[in-house]
């Protein structure tokens, strides 16, 4: 593995599409998660539309490895490695860069360029040493609980759909640490998906009017 000058370390993002109040879980299809008897997936389906897919080839065009929690790595494999067009900038980037699979119960991961990572938290930064443009995680409602409450997570890109859930695995679960955050840029999409881009603003302040 090449390593490059720190100046040049990755940094480590987390794309994720959330309802309004803030659940992650299964925004793909009704099979993606049911898990706890979530009944409402595939939830970011009708709000789909070009803005939101060019938004995505940008974020993933910036990618330089993935990690991956293991539902969210079982879900990508079983569909980007059908996908052969050179054109389709997110199957080439997910197909031809590293992918790191996070997980406690399984070892061997036959996507080409899948490999195990044992101990997140430890490894991040030497994984971060090791590219020069950014190490991405994408869904992984699992992996993202302990990168939050590890503080790993250097720039957040939200995208929140004009939905309520109700039930469901949110982004930000009980176990997440009180802090503040700076909210980078912001647009929204024709069908109203607000695309957020947030980066960590030091501790919780609080006050009192």
């Amino acid at each position: 593995m090449v390593c490059f000058r720190e100046s040049h370390m990755a940094e480590l993002t987390m794309t994720t599409f959330v309802s309004l109040d803030g659940v992650m879980q299964s925004p793909g299809g009704p099979a993606e998660d049911p898990s706890d008897g979530f009944s409402h997936g595939g939830w970011v389906f009708p709000y789909a539309d070009d803005e939101m897919g060019k938004a995505m080839v940008e974020i993933f065009s910036k990618a330089s490895a993935f990690l991956l929690g293991r539902r969210t790595y079982d879900i990508f494999a079983s569909w980007w490695p059908k996908v052969t067009d050179p054109g389709d900038i997110i199957a080439t980037q997910l197909n031809s860069l590293p992918k790191f699979v996070a997980s406690r119960t399984q070892s061997f991961f036959p996507w080409k360029g899948s490999s195990l990572l044992r101990d997140v938290e430890h490894e991040i930064p030497n994984l971060k040493k090791s590219y020069p443009l950014e190490v991405q995680v994408h869904g992984s409602c699992g992996l993202a609980q302990t990168l939050i409450a590890a503080d790993l997570v250097d720039e957040y890109r939200i995208l929140t759909f004009p939905v309520v859930l109700g039930s469901g695995r949110r982004l930000f679960g009980a176990g997440a640490v009180p802090a503040a955050f700076e909210l980078i840029k912001s647009r929204s999409t024709p069908k109203g998906v607000v695309i957020s881009v947030y980066r960590r603003a030091g501790s919780l302040k609080t006050g009192t009017f």
